[in-house]
């Protein structure tokens, strides 16, 4: 893993990784499956110029959706939880908006 945003594919911005980043500084990103802990590590410290903790991934398979008699699979993804030290913060698209 050479390029730092291939690493790094979004954030997740949803109602608990609001929460976890208010509760925690804890944010939540869906990064490149192969990607390891410390690719991503050096992804976001270099990208966003933070320090980071800690990080948690988790794989998560993609769903099977039926839709009348067809059916399809949604996407496998991986999603990291970056814990930030304290005093660092990622601006994302709430905070930038307020």
């Amino acid at each position: 893993m050479t390029k730092i945003y291939e690493i790094i594919r979004k954030p997740l911005l949803t109602e608990k990784s609001m929460i976890l980043r208010d509760a925690d500084n804890c944010y939540s990103f869906v990064v490149e499956k192969k990607a390891t802990k410390n690719d991503i590590r050096s992804a976001v410290e270099s990208i966003f110029k933070v320090h980071v903790e800690k990080i948690a991934t988790c794989p998560i398979r993609g769903k099977v959706k039926r839709m009348g008699r067809f059916s399809g699979k949604r996407p496998d993804l991986k999603k990291a939880l970056v814990t930030l030290k304290k005093g660092d913060k990622i601006d994302t698209v709430e905070t930038a908006s307020k």
